[in-house]
């Protein structure tokens, strides 16, 4: 289903209404040519173009269609007029050349940089007389052969190709496009046919000539620069029926380039139909152009900087969808696709295939954002990207430390409908009792855990609210909003305090409550003396109001008990804040 459904995409793309959407046809990519070698019909080297745009280590270069590169293996093995400098120019890679110096392996690199230039230059010699025969092939082959180390000195391109090895091509003197897209080139390549028919395609189901090794998938976040495989037989073992490597999985040639390039281009880095979050690199497409395919990435992502309210009016839109049964671009009943996928060596995983309609994959991604939302700060986001709810409850709010499977199974239980992993309730729950603070995003997974098991298992517990719900008469709620009042009434009676209750106490009170309480409510009574006698009652009743409903305090919380004190306490805090602020906004004249 998986391979269909890309084979699918990438025919819908073939046909786009804009022609800068379209796909490549068989035989081509699109690539991305950082450096282009601009050279006059007699060889000579005339300028190396710079194609990146941005700042710094965020530049990024003109992106080209080309010849389909070949599978890069441990082998020497060179694309048709567009590769590596190593290829193209013989440069050496920096650290390559240093790694192999330090090995006492330079000699051995140096002559494998003349084997590649070697092959580089067979790759076009090889190609029909009537194609070497075009200016810009002859212009190609003659610089080769001038081609010496003295040749690219002076140019202002040369550190970065000597320090990052990028993808390198030609432009004839006179021409716009690249020596790979001429005519007669392009005749060449993107016209070639299949070879005979020595199977049956599993995606399309006919004959066809099956490929042996399939082209590496590019941009999982994790996996081998070089790209790696979703399709690979590789192992003796494979081999025990008589079907060696692609044909244990058989798939025609334009099969496998539409899947390929088909999946490459979600993955592709300025794609806006894929999301990262964790190891999992998550991709969507629907069976027909529509407002989703971009609408779930904005939802999810933080907004850029020049569009920060982007997310906003994406999820804005969801909602609008799923309230009106409509949406301004495709159908409620076209078929969404998600697939996600993780590194696993020199092959890609796949952590999950989702398929639903449009209209159901609005409503669960809706849910989710009902599911986290809680009441916060006017200067914190109004919805939480999943970026920023992950690292949330990470060690240090960092996203190197997000366990590696969590995001993806967070990302599958939103789009799925499922509970949220154990894992994130544990992780907030923990966060919160190491540093004594449950926070904005904390509560947000607190709460969405809770709701959705309370929901999805039918518990006879009331979901939770975004705010502080007073009716709430679950015991470990109602512990954490004592726990917050008795530090708001601490507070107000020594004003300026460096440390309060919550952090000596707030550890035991949401795990062993009944060893803490009695000691804080005494310790209560010495604060509320400090206080005016109005003020005083206020918050006496306060206390007596939510102790209303307790009977005892618990020997122990189980997690989701904590997970409720935590969002008692985080909801009790926050409606402290809000009369405050209202209250000077009342004394402001």
């Amino acid at each position: 289903m998986i391979l269909q459904s890309l084979d699918a995409y990438y025919r819908r793309k073939q046909t786009d209404p804009d022609p800068a959407k379209r796909l490549p046809a068989f035989g081509l990519e699109d690539k991305e040519i950082p450096f282009v070698l601009e050279i006059a019909a007699d060889g000579k080297l005339l300028n190396i173009a710079d194609t990146r745009s941005g700042e710094g280590k965020k530049k990024i270069g003109q992106r080209f269609l080309v010849p389909q590169g070949v599978k890069k293996t441990s082998g020497v093995a060179a694309n048709l007029l567009w590769d590596n400098a190593e290829y193209v120019l013989g440069v050496p890679d920096a650290k390559k050349l240093e790694d192999n110096r330090k090995k006492g392996k330079e000699a051995d690199y140096l002559q494998r940089l003349v084997e590649m230039r070697q092959v580089f230059r067979d790759k076009i010699t090889v190609l029909p007389d009537s194609v070497q025969a075009d200016d810009g092939i002859r212009a190609v082959l003659a610089f080769l052969e001038l081609l010496v180390p003295e040749v690219l000195e002076g140019y202002a391109a040369l550190p970065d190709i000597e320090a990052t090895n990028p993808i390198l091509s030609f432009r004839l003197q006179g021409d716009l496009g690249l020596v790979c897209q001429r005519p007669a080139v392009i005749a060449a390549t993107a016209g070639q046919s299949e070879d005979a028919p020595d199977g049956v395609c599993l995606v399309s189901g006919k004959p066809a000539a099956i490929e042996r090794l399939h082209p590496a998938i590019k941009g999982v976040w994790g996996a081998q620069t070089s790209g790696a495989n979703i399709v690979s037989f590789n192992l003796d073992a494979f081999n025990s029926y008589g079907k060696v490597q692609g044909a244990n999985a058989p798939l025609g040639t334009a099969a496998v380039f539409a899947y390929t390039t088909a999946l490459n281009h979600l993955l592709a880095r300025d794609s806006r139909q894929r999301i990262q979050v964790g190891d999992a690199s998550t991709v969507f497409w629907a069976e027909e152009a529509h407002e989703l395919e971009n609408a779930v990435v904005d939802a999810f992502g933080d907004p850029p900087k020049d569009d920060p309210d982007r997310n906003v009016k994406a999820i804005s839109a969801l909602y609008s969808a799923v309230q009106s049964g409509k949406f301004s671009t495709g159908g409620v009943d076209t078929r969404f696709h998600v697939l996600g996928l993780a590194p696993n060596a020199a092959r890609i995983s796949i952590r999950f295939w989702e398929t639903a309609t449009a209209l159901e994959l609005a409503r669960r991604i809706t849910q989710h954002f009902d599911d986290i939302a809680v009441v916060h700060a006017d200067y914190e986001p109004e919805h939480l990207s999943l970026f920023r709810l992950l690292t949330g409850v990470a060690l240090l709010n960092k996203a190197d430390n997000i366990p590696p499977n969590l995001g993806g199974e967070v990302v599958r239980a939103i789009l799925e409908g499922r509970p949220y992993p154990a894992t994130l309730l544990n992780l907030a729950v923990s966060r919160c009792r190491a540093e004594q603070k449950p926070t904005y995003a904390r509560a947000a997974a607190i709460k969405a855990s809770l709701n959705r098991w309370i929901r999805l298992r039918h518990a006879n517990e009331k979901e939770y609210l975004p705010m502080l719900d007073p009716d709430n008469t679950q015991p470990a709620y109602r512990l954490g909003r004592l726990f917050a009042t008795l530090e708001k009434i601490q507070e107000e009676a020594s004003p300026g305090l460096n440390a309060t209750i919550r952090d000596r106490y707030y550890g035991a009170a949401s795990s062993t409550p009944v060893a803490v309480f009695t000691t804080l409510l005494r310790l209560k009574n010495h604060h509320v003396g400090k206080l005016s006698p109005g003020r005083a009652t206020q918050m006496e009743k306060l206390v007596g109001e939510i102790l209303s409903d307790v009977a005892d305090f618990p020997k122990q919380l189980p997690l989701q008990g904590q997970g409720r004190f935590a969002l008692g306490y985080y909801h009790q805090r926050q409606a402290f804040f809000t009369k405050s602020e209202s209250k000077n906004q009342e004394d402001k004249p």
